[in-house]
Formats: structure tokens, C-alpha cells, sequence
């Protein structure tokens, strides 16, 4: 039988210096992605070089990533399978081509919501001009605009979940459904209902069953918006002290 893992990538398997749990000089942290000047932005503990180690020899790894393609590149791991990027807007399959006919089905159907997208971006925009350290950006890869992001220069969430409540909750398409949108620390973005990740997680999950027959699958990830990817898997792995695992202690 075939083992699976979908994995997500920042905050899962690494994350910045800050969020390491030992301190920032200590020889055992491991930088395993970077910035485009070559400096080193994200570091994995002990225990996530183990995991990684773990994982790797155990399972085909699928990274299910919000990175695009080049900064999915600038992440220093061997990857042999498919990749999963943009929130689920590009599959990439393991010649590092995108996946033609994922990406043809999600073409079809995008330009409703890119005129949407445009529309509220133009509200975010707006309103990011009277604060201070507010950094909206449209997300283009292989020459399509595919979603919005937020981030604030001084890590201030407070400002972003400002932004959130009083621009972008209000706004018709989110109400409507046909934008939706994810926040986890400084991250804030913006998405059409057609990327995501459960979606493209699906679909790669039916073309293994359907080359393999039946699979042993597990998701892995840190934060809201990537439960309903791991849900799909037969079993669930989630980091300790992240949005996910806090969601799940408060529920009961």
C-alpha cells in the first residue's frame, strides 16, 4: 500500500527565528528556507529535522503550501512528489511543470472572481493608505493573479484584524462566498473560492487511488484554513501551540 503525507510547510515543518521555542543562536536550529538575497528566514527545531527525517522514509511527501513557485524554491528540502502551491492554485507534478488540467479547471471559472478580488483590493488599498506599516500584495504566479495578501511590517495583528472586521468581512463577495479569507499571525489573505487547498489535495488524492488503488493517507498542517485538507486523509498531524491545535483544545 501506497502512504501519503500532505504536508504543509511554514509553520509546520519550519518557521522564523521568533517562533522557534530555543533561542535564536542555538546550534541545533536548522535554516531550511530563504529569502531572495540568499539570508535564511525559516528554521526547523530538533524535532521537526526529525520529523522531516521520519516522514521522508516512510512516506511519498506532498508539500501543500501557500508559497508560490519561487518562493517554494528557496525552500531547502528534496521534495520528490508532487507540490501543491498557492493555497491549491498550482499543482506541480514532479517534473516541476504545472498540472494542466488542474490548472485549465481553476482558468475556467477565475475571472468572475479576480473582477472581485480587484474589487475589494481596491477598499483594502484604500484604507492601507492611512496606516502606517500595512503591506497589501496581489499574488501572481505563472502569469495569473490568483489571491491578496496582508502583512504588517511590525507583526501588528491587532491592525490587520482591524482591517479584517471593518473592510473585508463586510464586503458583498465574502458575504456572497465568492472570496474567502485566511488569517494566521501576520498573514492575511485574500482568496476565490475555487483555491484552496482541500480542493487540490482531492484531486491529487483520486489520481493516486486511481494509479495505486487504496492509499494510507495523512495530513499535516498548522492552521484553520488547512483542516479541511487534513480531513481528507485518514489520519491528522498538527504542531502544538498553533492556530489549528488551539482551535481544537477550545472546543472542549
Amino acid at each position: 500500500m501506497q502512504s501519503y503525507i500532505f504536508l504543509d510547510l511554514d509553520d509546520t515543518l519550519f518557521q522564523s527565528i521568533k517562533k522557534c521555542v530555543v533561542n535564536g543562536n542555538d546550534p541545533d536550529l536548522k535554516a531550511l528556507a530563504y529569502l531572495r538575497d540568499g539570508s535564511p528566514i525559516s528554521y526547523a527545531t530538533p524535532k521537526q529535522q526529525w520529523l522531516w527525517q521520519w516522514l521522508s522514509q516512510g512516506f511519498r511527501v506532498v508539500p501543500v503550501t501557500a508559497r508560490n513557485y519561487n518562493a517554494f524554491n528557496r525552500v531547502e528540502l528534496p521534495f520528490g512528489e508532487e507540490v501543491i502551491l498557492d493555497h491549491g492554485a498550482i499543482i506541480l507534478d514532479k517534473n516541476r511543470n504545472p498540472d494542466k488540467v488542474w490548472m485549465n479547471t481553476l482558468l475556467e471559472s477565475l475571472p468572475e472572481y479576480q473582477d472581485k478580488l480587484l474589487d475589494l483590493w481596491n477598499d483594502i488599498e484604500a484604507y492601507a493608505k492611512n496606516y502606517a506599516g500595512l503591506n497589501p500584495r496581489l499574488i501572481s504566479d505563472f502569469n495569473t493573479l490568483w489571491y491578496g495578501v496582508i502583512k504588517h511590517a511590525d507583526g501588528t495583528e491587532l491592525v490587520l484584524k482591524t482591517l479584517l472586521e471593518i473592510v473585508i468581512k463586510p464586503h458583498p463577495s465574502l458575504n456572497d462566498g465568492s472570496l474567502y479569507w485566511h488569517f494566521n499571525g501576520n498573514n492575511l489573505a485574500i482568496l476565490p473560492k475555487t483555491v484552496n487547498k482541500e480542493s487540490a489535495v482531492s484531486y491529487l488524492i483520486k489520481s493516486y487511488r486511481q494509479r495505486y488503488g487504496d492509499l494510507l493517507t495523512f495530513g499535516a498542517g498548522d492552521s484553520r484554513t488547512d483542516a479541511p485538507f487534513m480531513s481528507l486523509c485518514d489520519y491528522a498531524l498538527i504542531p502544538k501551540n498553533t492556530q489549528l491545535s488551539r482551535l481544537m483544545a477550545n472546543a472542549y
